[in-house]
């Protein structure tokens, strides 16, 4: 390869790098849930991992934080324990923390038999995964977290591993 071509090779790596970059971060940008994919959420026949229907009706009217995993995702299986531990804190103060797992049942099941978990778990599925989308997760990639308060508006999201710092934070500011 002469030396033009090493240029050239080099200026078109450079521009691919500096559109990354400047791209990133509008591409790791989520948006607050719309009102419709809300309703959709709370309209949506969820099932437990052992094939009971869930009823979101005993979600409504609560701080509701709506966090989308699954088994096979690290950063998700990470932050399972600062959420339970959350869950478990906040309780008695009107705030529920709900997984959807977008996994197959056999999956979740196996894994909350090796990981106990206190707050409720459900399959989301395709159609979760789906939902998570319309929620504001423009990448479709996990961990999701969105937060609704008890009017039933979303006030936050985040992709990616949320922190016991940053979901306390956004928890309180919607109590």
């Amino acid at each position: 390869m002469n030396r033009r071509q090493w240029i050239i090779i080099s200026g078109i790596s450079l521009l691919a790098l500096l559109a990354g970059v400047f791209s990133s971060h509008w591409i790791s940008q989520t948006g607050l849930a719309s009102d419709p994919s809300i309703k959709a959420f709370f309209a949506n026949s969820w099932q437990t991992p052992d094939g009971k229907p869930a009823n979101s009706e005993n979600w409504r009217n609560k701080v509701l934080v709506v966090n989308f995993w699954a088994s096979w995702c690290p950063p998700c299986v990470e932050e399972m324990p600062a959420l339970d531990k959350i869950a478990q804190e906040y309780a008695d103060k009107n705030v529920l923390i709900v997984g959807i797992g977008i996994d197959s049942p056999s999956n979740i099941r196996e894994f909350l038999q090796k990981t106990p978990i206190s707050y409720p778990i459900v399959i989301g599925g395709l159609e979760g995964s789906n939902l998570a989308k319309q929620m504001g997760n423009t990448q479709g990639a996990l961990p999701y977290t969105v937060i609704i308060n008890p009017q039933g508006k979303s006030i936050y999201t985040k992709l990616g591993k949320i922190s016991e710092d940053e979901l306390k934070k956004a928890i309180n500011s919607a109590l």
